[in-house]
């Protein structure tokens, strides 16, 4: 790790610029150092309250993404709240779920719902997590 590298990491830490992930990991880069403190993986992971599979993850990203990846974290491909439903098919789901559920079953479970969906084709696929999701923003 570069003299200018070593400086930004302690300028993260020392300021606590970024967020919390960002200072953690500075903090485990800067432990991990060969030039360093050469802590152990173990040692680090004491040190700051994670599993040793986090600071081999952070070590491995360093040699492979760079350090700047590293620090700031990887982007998602797609986004943890990427709509699923449109407001016209979550307004059916939420219209089929306060129906009456098919014969033979006194209730909607969040998997009949899912399936029902699909088959009416309101969607090509859909999960029982995704109905759990629609619904619960209703509530």
């Amino acid at each position: 790790m570069s003299e200018l590298e070593k400086s930004e990491l302690h300028e993260v830490i020392k300021r606590l610029k970024g967020s919390s992930q960002k200072v953690r990991r500075a903090q485990i880069l800067l432990k991990a150092d060969v030039d360093g403190p050469k802590w152990t993986d173990q040692a680090i992971a004491d040190a700051f309250n994670c599993r040793p599979q986090t600071v081999e993850n952070i070590r491995r990203r360093l040699v492979e993404n760079g350090f700047a990846a590293t620090l700031n974290g990887l982007k998602r491909s797609q986004p943890p709240t990427a709509k699923r439903l449109d407001g016209a098919q979550a307004a059916q789901v939420i219209a089929m779920g306060l129906g009456s559920p098919p014969k033979g079953y006194a209730n909607w479970s969040l998997r009949l719902l899912a399936r029902k969906v699909v088959e009416l084709e309101i969607v090509t696929e859909m999960s029982h997590e995704t109905v759990r999701q629609t619904l619960k923003k209703t509530a």
